[in-house]
């Protein structure tokens, strides 16, 4: 929807919510005040492209318009939310704007869910004078808010979260003195954060402000002590990006207040301890020196707290008082080296403690294992030493980086980092999940539907075991009592996939199933857009505040209607179209029901014979019987097993010759795995080059999969460059190779460390045709993949530069891509713009390197890596220009770039070099 779309649809509300409905003409001549309003919406009705069935008469009233709430015969809301609002043509009626009185009592205006919802929010918005609810969340609304957002003296719900607002937060806020929930984040907002002054308002007169969500932005500045004080309401203070912050009054009633992920710096201000009614706090991430305030422990409500990833020094704070406190993480942090604090034993309700890298020392009492809530404790990169009892059958300790792990005695698992991700889903209940259509889903009662999906987002969660499913099932639980007492037609709901995102909020994608037919209306997607977009919803406590994104709705009963001169002519088209209709549903059916069978045979077809091909002749590749594979591994013994992934397991096996190989045996039953097998025998038969694992010869019998590669024995960089490799698949086969998941783990590392592309399950061949851009499906690992691809789906050889870039920067700094909620990329990024030499990344090298080692060509390095991970691939360089900077490092660093360990294959560069027309048409690195 353009912006002045979005002019006209507030206009309209402004002259509509107050006025009663006008259902024939000729009372319009005795008021003509009352009759612009319904002029207004018709004229919306008549040009928007996709209207709603029911939006049929004069009166959006008295005919129950979807999504058009009245109250009698004035309308009192507008809520769209997921309705997909497309562009219409731009209405020019001269549509007056109606004074205060006329506005409605209470209304509210919904259109969450909306992606093409974008441009500016208009001034005009300030004119809705009775507005009680703005909720726009998950649009794609730009440039500053408005200073007239200001201007709604009624207004208690306020949330644009989730948009790409930019410019500062409006002082104006502050005249909104009845309002309850204020949620500015995940936007682009710069600046301090506004208090008041003698001539100004700010946010510290938001005295009845339950909840601030200034999260993920770019504010700046300290946190004004006058922000708080002790007639505040506030419960929640969520995550403010990287605030300077000072301190001095009184704060109020806050529930939670999220500062995290801002640029906000200075010190804590000591008035935040007057805020008595806070229960969440997170101010994570930003730049906060000096002390955490004793005042900080009076917070005797607060359950959640996160002062992670800061700068804050002086002595640990003393939480004594922190009596219901769950979560805590303060990891990150330059305090003063301290023995682990006695306090923390006395801390009952905690079931999360993480303090990585907090310059903890000597050992961990006893006792503190004994706290029976516990469950993930966290302690890596500290100087614990000694012998403990770890105690706390159940809980996840985490001990890597500290004197401990090198003594012997200690239990391994505590010394390595292991966070597997939930595999949790909604299970079927005690049905068998159904087959259904396409773009059809099985609901947890085994029905087929189309449901309304999104994405649940959790703030500040107090638990941190993923693997417990009694959480989930609450949730589900707590959801359908929602939905059943506001009457909505729900069948049932699925959660699946919880995980962490790097913020450390709690990420799970729903679905809500249609009761009673296979697809929602209008009225049903509004209503329950309206209930998780306003919070009406109320999650059981232990996940804490949360906002939804929900996906635009393409599958609702009925059609969309046009404008009409006549109802009668519209009954004649309508009976017209209905036979046509009806005509081209049987012939649909019949077409549907032979390309399904068509499709069936296909997909059977492709996954037990190539396709129809039969089994391809491979140029130094055999086939070998199951048979045989079962010899060579010992009959699939564990002892054998050396990893497992997506595609399945991997065994070690030797050959007859002696020779040691590594076999991927695909997972029974995968179509999936079908296609990945064949794309791998494909590429893999015809690349020859030393950077790229050598294919021995697969196994194609008894539905097996199986792939047998050359043994590589030194394992991956995850666990201890292949430039040359990838500059190999991008430039010089033919047709080029998009790899699709390059990371450290599938980079293996010979006996003699050279470095070997593996693992082609994802890649894609590119034609001429296609060297801008694959589409495909959501291929790849977190951590890795394009920034652009999230925006445009699509995949290029520059996204694996991306990828290669991210793995440059591991061996940097010895981390995984995403680690702690951290993303490499960004840490690396955010320590260079403190200063512009390298000083301040010596805190993120790998330790390996010591404090006193010299780095030739660590600049270079560092400046290769960040070229890589342009956010624009356009600014990327090709993976040949990468292979020739690290050579040029190498031998500034006095290493010989054609030794083996360098990776390097004399082909490349003498290929290079070679014919214009095909410089690798002669050379033995090229495809058969």
């Amino acid at each position: 929807m353009s912006p002045r779309n979005l002019v006209f649809l507030v206009v309209a509300l402004i002259q509509v919510c107050a006025i009663p409905a006008v259902t024939d003409e000729a009372d319009c001549k005795f008021s003509a005040d009352y009759y612009l309003p319904f002029t207004a919406l018709k004229a919306l009705k008549d040009t928007w492209k996709n209207v709603p069935p029911t939006w049929v008469g004069a009166d959006p009233c008295g005919s129950r318009w979807d999504g058009i709430l009245c109250s009698s015969t004035r309308v009192t809301s507008i809520t769209l939310a997921s309705m997909g609002l497309e562009r219409f043509t731009v209405w020019r009626y001269p549509v007056p704007v109606r004074t205060a009185d006329s506005v409605c009592l209470h209304s509210s205006l919904d259109l969450s869910y909306n992606k093409d919802l974008s441009g500016p929010l208009p001034p005009a918005i300030g004119d809705l004078k009775k507005l009680t609810s703005l909720i726009l969340v998950g649009c794609s609304f730009s440039g500053p808010i408005p200073d007239s957002i200001g201007s709604l003296p009624l207004i208690t719900y306020l949330s644009l979260n989730s948009n790409g607002f930019t410019g500062s937060i409006p002082p104006s806020i502050g005249n909104l003195t009845n309002l309850y929930w204020l949620d500015l984040a995940d936007n682009r907002l710069t600046g301090t954060i506004p208090v008041s002054t003698a001539t100004t308002p700010g946010l510290d007169l938001l005295v009845n402000t339950k909840h601030f969500h200034l999260g993920l932005n770019q504010l700046s500045g300290t946190i004004p002590p006058k922000l708080f004080s002790s007639k505040m309401k506030l419960i929640h203070v969520l995550r403010t990006p990287q605030l300077i912050s000072r301190s001095t009054e009184h704060p109020t009633s806050l529930v939670d207040r999220l500062f995290d992920s801002n640029k906000l710096t200075g010190s804590i201000p000591s008035t935040l301890g007057l805020v008595t009614t806070l229960e969440f706090l997170r101010l994570d991430s930003n730049s906060f020196r000096g002390t955490v305030p004793s005042s900080i422990s009076s917070h005797a409500r607060v359950s959640v707290m996160f002062l992670s990833n800061n700068d804050l020094h002086g002595p640990l704070p003393n939480l004594t008082g922190m009596n219901v406190l769950t979560y805590l993480d303060m990891s990150n942090n330059s305090f003063d080296d301290t023995e682990f604090p006695p306090w923390l034993s006395n801390l009952q309700s905690l079931t999360t403690l993480v303090m990585e890298n907090t310059h903890l020392q000597g050992q961990i009492p006893a006792d503190f294992f004994s706290l029976s809530n516990l469950q993930t404790v966290d302690l890596r990169n500290n100087q614990l030493n000694g012998t403990f009892d770890l105690g706390g059958e159940g809980v996840s300790v985490m001990l890597e980086g500290n004197p401990i792990c090198r003594k012997t005695g200690v239990t391994k698992s505590y010394c390595t980092v292991s966070r597997p991700n939930s595999s949790y889903a909604t299970p079927p209940k005690n049905c068998v999940p159904s087959s259904c259509l396409a773009n059809q889903h099985s609901s947890p009662n085994c029905k087929c539907a189309f449901p309304y999906t999104g994405l649940l987002v959790f703030r500040a969660p107090s638990f941190s075991n993923l693997g417990n499913i009694t959480y989930f099932s609450a949730l589900e639980k707590s959801l359908m009592d929602s939905f059943k007492s506001h009457q909505l037609p729900v069948d049932s709901v699925h959660l699946s996939q919880p995980r962490k995102d790097p913020s450390q909020y709690l990420d799970l994608n729903l679905q809500v199933f249609p009761f009673g037919q296979d697809r929602f209306n209008r009225t049903a997607i509004s209503r329950i857009g309206f209930v998780l977009s306003n919070q009406t919803f109320k999650p059981p406590a232990q996940f804490g505040p949360f906002f939804f994104a929900g996906d635009t709705y393409l599958h609702f009963t009925g059609g969309v209607i046009g404008s009409k001169k006549s109802s009668s002519r519209g009954v004649i088209i309508g009976a017209a179209a209905g036979g046509l209709a009806l005509l081209l549903l049987l012939l649909g059916a019949g077409f549907y029901a032979y390309g399904q069978k068509k499709r069936a045979d296909k997909a059977t077809k492709q996954n037990s014979d190539f396709g129809g091909g039969g089994v391809p002749q491979l140029k130094g590749a055999r086939c070998f019987s199951f048979e045989e594979i079962k010899k060579y591994t010992n009959n699939f013994s564990e002892t054998n097993g050396i990893g497992s992934g997506g595609y399945g397991k991997v065994y070690r096996g030797v050959l007859p010759t002696g020779e040691l190989v590594a076999i991927k045996r695909a997972l029974q039953g995968s179509m999936q795995g079908g296609l990945e097998f064949k794309t791998e025998i494909e590429l893999l038969s015809r690349v020859h080059h030393k950077n790229v694992v050598r294919l021995v010869g697969f196994c194609f019998e008894r539905g097996e999969h199986m792939l047998i590669y050359e043994f590589v024995s030194n394992g991956s960089l995850m666990e201890s460059l292949s430039a040359r490799g990838l500059a190999y698949l991008h430039e010089l086969a033919n047709p080029p190779i998009i790899h699709r998941d390059i990371k450290s783990s599938n980079i293996l590392l010979d006996e003699r460390l050279n470095a070997k592309v593996a693992d082609f399950g994802l890649s894609k061949l590119m034609g001429d045709s296609e060297k801008g851009h694959v589409t495909t499906q959501v291929k790849g690992t977190m951590g890795y993949l394009d920034p652009e691809y999230y925006m445009t789906q699509q995949l290029t050889g520059k996204s694996d530069v991306y990828s290669f870039g991210v793995v440059m920067l591991e061996l940097l700094t010895g981390r995984r891509p995403i680690e702690r909620g951290k993303y490499v990329v960004r840490e690396v990024k955010m320590a260079l713009e403190r200063a512009n030499n390298l000083y301040y990344l010596r805190e993120l090298l790998d330790p390996i390197f010591g404090s006193d080692t010299t780095l030739r060509g660590l600049d270079k390095f560092v400046d290769v890596a960040l070229k890589c991970v342009q956010d624009n691939g356009c600014d990327r360089p090709t993976m040949g220009e990468v292979v020739k900077e690290i050579e040029n490092i190498l031998k500034l660093a006095g290493l010989n770039p054609n030794a083996d360990s360098a990776s390097t294959s004399a082909s490349y560069d003498d290929v290079i070099k070679g014919s214009a027309k095909h410089p690798y048409m002669h050379s033995d690195d090229a495809f058969d």
